[in-house]
């Protein structure tokens, strides 16, 4: 069994986000990330860098568009009918998850609300972004089988759900 961040792993991180200087995001010691190493549930660029490190360790990434969540693709959005959006309180920014005619499911944000259209943008909010991630490695384990057939990290869920049905 190996100390260090590799495939396999779940790797537990803290970590501040900024793009542009503003902050973006943060995980804490209190509420940190959980990952599965090699399974593509961090965006590439961190992925690559956190590979052999350990626990305790920090580092600082900055990640261009193409390491992180891609470059932006100003042809990649759909104006829609504000009739066709499930909801009626939607504002700018806001995610929705949709459905194809296929059932498969994917995200889009709104960019621009009229009083009959919604353009809907399919780009990441960081698409074309530059990243810098300030990071520390909180904690490495082993995945279990069951986390690495799925290819994500499996939390507590049934113990909250045995949980609650006992009450």
């Amino acid at each position: 069994m190996s100390d260090t961040i590799q495939d396999g792993k779940v790797v537990s991180l803290t970590y501040i986000l900024t793009s542009e200087g503003a902050e973006v995001e943060r995980a804490t010691k209190e509420d940190p990330v959980e990952y599965l190493h090699g399974a593509e549930n961090i965006v590439p660029g961190l992925e690559t860098a956190l590979i052999g490190k350990k626990v305790g360790d920090k580092l600082n990434v900055t990640l261009e568009p193409q390491d992180g969540y891609g470059d932006y693709y100003e042809d990649d959005m759909d104006e829609v009918e504000r009739d066709d959006i499930p909801t009626n309180d939607i504002e700018v920014g806001m995610e929705l998850i949709l459905e194809d005619d296929e059932g498969n499911l994917f995200e889009a944000y709104i960019k621009e609300i009229s009083a009959d259209t919604v353009l809907l943008d399919f780009n990441p909010p960081l698409a074309g972004k530059t990243l810098t991630y300030d990071v520390e490695v909180m904690s490495i384990r082993d995945a279990d089988e069951e986390e690495l057939e799925h290819g994500h990290v499996h939390g507590d869920e049934d113990w909250v759900e045995d949980f609650v049905e006992e009450d």
